[in-house]
């Protein structure tokens, strides 16, 4: 069915979700998928998409969110490089209030006298580097693939520029793996998830090939889709399908959008400063080649090795469960501080903090 011209289109929505209540009935027993991006959490709960899914089709958001993911240890040492003296961090906005073990936040140490300035973009930071010749200017590089090009190509402007000022601290991750770690147990949701909307930005970037381990070792459907209504519905109807069928495959429906071969440019730029590390995720722990360090000949660009900081073993915040919904392990309602000490306005974990987090999308889409 060709979507390409109607994404909003009730009929046609309409007619999606039939197909879907049919798939789901010839099945013959519930399925639970989950999506992996940020994006598709706000769409399918602010379209009213997740109230209006067929009985037996249920939804569990994935460790999408890039800011939700951001380990503890990691927006600890966010907030011990803005306290050093001559130091600069620049941020995106949702970082900002997004609480360490303690339950401080880069905005309580800019509150305290740290030198926290948000911009839109790292090109963004580069130009205040330039502006602050005596400051050491410092990005937390947070995000999965997408954003990763975006970091590095701020690097090589900050290099053709000769800028020594310009560093980030380096925690993009990896989608790929942490999905693996998810099906294989070490995230505890192994036998929870059917099939797997996949996330559409991620996929622009890499293509169809590093999602093809869901279907050929664990036996799921996954499917790219875009982030309108008929977008997911297509989407969802096509996994049911392949569940039905017995045959699943990793498919795209974002064809306008996503090529099977990704964007080679983007991974090359990506690959000529990072080199793949492992990380630590909220929620899931260390996970093996997760995650993206600088390679030696970007060093003199790694923050923490010019600050002489490291990741340290910290403890979590009290009480929130963000760690157990990431891994689908909970839904939000279920968290005991969800809705009473942990709102938007009071966010307790990151969650509730970021606009893509699960947390923060169903307070606002359900009427809490």
């Amino acid at each position: 069915m060709d979507i390409s011209s109607s994404f909003h289109d009730p009929a046609l929505c309409r007619a999606l979700l039939d197909r879907l209540t049919l798939e789901i009935e010839e099945l013959g027993r519930p399925v639970r998928f989950m999506e992996v991006c940020g994006t598709h959490t706000v769409s399918i709960f602010r379209s009213g998409l997740r109230s209006l899914l067929p009985e037996g089709l249920e939804h569990l958001s994935g460790p999408g969110c890039p800011v939700c993911v951001t380990h503890d240890s990691e927006v600890d040492v966010f907030i011990r490089a803005a306290e050093k003296p001559d130091v600069i961090v620049t941020t995106f906005g949702d970082l900002l209030r997004v609480p360490g073990p303690d339950g401080r936040s880069l905005k309580h140490a800019m509150a305290e006298g740290a030198r926290v300035q948000v911009v839109y973009s790292p090109l963004d930071a580069v130009k205040i580097a330039a502006e602050h010749p005596n400051d050491t200017v410092v990005f937390p590089s947070v995000g999965f693939e997408t954003t990763a090009p975006v970091f590095a190509g701020a690097l090589m402007t900050a290099r053709k520029m000769g800028l020594s000022n310009f560093c980030i601290i380096p925690c993009n991750k990896l989608v790929p793996p942490a999905m693996r770690a998810l099906l294989s147990g070490e995230g505890g949701t192994a036998g929870k998830v059917d099939a797997f909307l996949l996330p559409g930005h991620v996929a622009v970037v890499l293509g169809l090939a590093p999602f093809a381990f869901l279907a050929e070792e664990f036996g799921r459907p996954a499917v790219v889709g875009g982030f309108e209504p008929a977008d997911i519905l297509s989407a969802l109807c096509l996994m049911i399908e392949m569940l039905r069928r017995g045959k699943p495959e990793v498919r795209n429906t974002y064809t306008r959008a996503v090529s099977r071969e990704g964007s080679p440019q983007a991974r090359r730029i990506m690959d000529m400063v990072f080199r793949v590390t492992d990380a630590r995720w909220r929620g899931l722990g260390n996970i093996p080649d997760s995650g993206l360090a600088l390679r030696e000949e970007w060093k003199q660009y790694d923050a923490l090795e010019r600050l002489g900081l490291a990741l340290g073993e910290s403890g979590h915040i009290p009480g929130c469960r963000c760690g157990d919904i990431l891994r689908g392990a909970l839904t939000p309602d279920k968290c005991p501080l969800f809705g009473r000490t942990c709102t938007p306005q009071n966010p307790t974990g990151p969650c509730m903090v970021s606009t893509e987090g699960s947390c923060a999308a169903w307070y606002r889409y359900r009427g809490v």
